[in-house]
């Protein structure tokens, strides 16, 4: 758990405290290795249309909110057109702004529970589980993991018991280790089929048939 009392006014700290989301990419033993896909099958019937600016998701980006702005930048961004409500508790040891335009959730900034995002605060992690964001490339929540591999290349899933026994997934292929993909298997616990772990740490190239991208990060 989160100490707020360290954590207040240190956006960092709060960041480090995601464990696995964060140091999946360089968690001995993670590294994957490029598998073969099926680029004219899955890549094909898996590809999008490449997304209007306002619907991107970056290495820096969603849409309009970009990591390293002030909150207050972002706000004069969208002007009268967005909604932010917090959202308090969001999950375990983090708060969230929900930024909404339309009557609809498009993204929400993450931060530490136990503290106020104030207008002078630099995003620092960005999340969105609405499927019309996607990156450049097609990927996006809502997409199945399967198809993700089509076009980033083999998928590998972990948690750790120490981070609240969050998920994460990485692409073999994916353009950039600033994006995290978090798995969801309706039913399931976990999108990924595990075996033994090792020091809480566990980690799989397997996952269930109906495993989906439920929502996608951006951090600093």
């Amino acid at each position: 758990m989160l100490n707020v009392k360290v954590l207040s006014g240190s956006m960092i700290a709060a960041l480090l405290a995601i464990g696995s989301y964060l140091t999946l990419i360089s968690t001995p033993g993670s590294t994957v290795a490029p598998g073969a896909t099926n680029v004219l099958g899955e890549a094909a019937n898996a590809a999008q249309k490449t997304p209007s600016a306002s619907l991107t998701i970056s290495d820096r980006t969603i849409g309009a909110a970009k990591v390293g702005m002030t909150f207050g930048q972002l706000k004069k961004t969208l002007g009268s057109t967005a909604q932010f409500k917090v959202q308090s508790p969001f999950m375990v040891d983090f708060d969230a702004v929900a930024v909404s335009q339309s009557g609809k959730v498009q993204y929400r900034i993450i931060y530490a529970a136990g503290t106020k995002l104030k207008d002078t605060d630099v995003i620092e992690l960005l999340m969105t589980d609405n499927p019309s964001y996607k990156t450049v490339q097609g990927v996006g929540p809502g997409m199945t993991l399967k198809q993700a591999e089509a076009i980033y290349g083999k998928a590998t899933l972990s948690y750790n018991v120490d981070n609240e026994m969050r998920e994460g997934v990485v692409f073999a292929k994916q353009p950039t280790r600033n994006t995290m993909f978090v798995p969801k298997a309706e039913g399931k616990q976990f999108g990924g089929v595990y075996g033994a772990g090792q020091g809480g740490f566990f980690q799989t190239n397997k996952y269930h048939p109906n495993a989906v991208i439920k929502s996608v990060m951006v951090r600093k």
